[in-house]
């Protein structure tokens, strides 16, 4: 079974550490960028939502009543 993780390197050391298990052929390096893992599906689904709630503010749900509606149960 294969999985992919997506890692965002902050150390140095930890750069170093993946390195290796890359040389032993435990890793595979994957290069992508922010742009590449966000598809262009969600991309378009953004901008249909947000163009959606642009024409009708008043379909928002003020925060606080999200809130008191995930409280509920």
């Amino acid at each position: 079974m294969s999985v992919t993780y997506h890692i965002r390197i902050k150390k140095e050391y930890a750069a170093s550490l993946i390195e290796d298990l890359q040389k032993m052929d435990a890793v595979e390096i994957i290069k992508e960028t922010d742009e590449e893992i966000v598809q262009d599906w969600q991309k378009s689904e953004v901008e249909r939502r947000s163009e959606k709630y642009r024409n009708n503010p008043e379909l928002l749900v003020d925060e606080e009543e999200v809130f008191k509606m995930l409280d509920a149960d």
